[in-house]
């Protein structure tokens, strides 16, 4: 018997490696789930995965690539293979890409960053949804950036990227709320300490902005409470 209350779920959490995606993982292991923690790097991935252990709390981890063709539907046959159903899903990992005026795109990273970013997020979708419906309570949550809804100069291609997210993912939503009970959200981190932050705002003092276990701590709460459907919430 635990009290904990995410106890015998599972979560699946992509970009797991560290910043906003690490700390949601170990937010869910330490709220009880067994976290599936997936994303490029294998180092990073591992030392979420014992810092999950040392805490009391079981993960899994997948080192893939989500842009690589059919990394992702093998990925769900394996996750299928061992547990019965995906209770969450953080779908967390995208790619900046430059930030440059419209006119001046290298169209082959923008192709990369909507493969990542658009693509494989169908492609997640699509890949899971037989698992997300076998839970009795699924939630699935797409972190996004304030840039898919408010347009700003020199951010086009991260920020057309966040917004086909954002509608493919309520879609989606759309699509399974009367026939399920899986619920789809979107969460904003807003100015939040990560590498991807770093790179877009050089000059900044990473110090003056939120560390991820903020945005993290809101996610957990999020997935333990329940949410209604299509919410959005942009982290303070």
């Amino acid at each position: 018997m635990t009290d904990k209350l995410l106890a015998d779920q599972t979560a699946l959490v992509t970009g797991a490696s560290r910043g906003i995606g690490a700390a949601t993982a170990l937010a869910l292991g330490a709220a009880g789930a067994h976290v599936i923690l997936t994303a490029r790097t294998a180092g990073g991935l591992e030392e979420v995965e014992e810092a999950i252990f040392a805490a009391g709390g079981s993960a899994t981890i997948a080192p893939m690539d989500l842009a690589e063709n059919e990394s992702v539907s093998r990925l769900a046959v394996a996750i299928a293979e061992r547990w019965p159903a995906l209770d969450m899903l953080v779908l967390n990992a995208a790619s900046l890409g430059t930030l440059s005026a419209v006119p001046a795109f290298d169209f082959k990273e923008f192709a990369k960053v909507l493969t990542l970013n658009v693509t494989a997020q169908a492609a997640m979708l699509a890949a899971f949804d037989p698992l997300l419906k076998k839970a009795p309570n699924a939630r699935v949550i797409g972190v996004t950036s304030s840039v898919g809804r408010t347009p700003r100069a020199y951010w086009g291609m991260y920020g057309a990227s966040k917004a086909a997210f954002e509608n493919l993912l309520l879609s989606y939503g759309e699509e399974v709320r009367h026939i399920t009970n899986i619920r789809t959200a979107i969460v904003d981190p807003g100015a939040t300490r990560t590498k991807m932050r770093a790179r877009a705002f050089p000059g900044e003092d990473p110090q003056t902005v939120k560390a991820p276990e903020a945005v993290a701590d809101r996610i957990a709460a999020l997935l333990t409470a329940g949410f209604d459907h299509g919410h959005f919430e942009r982290v303070g």
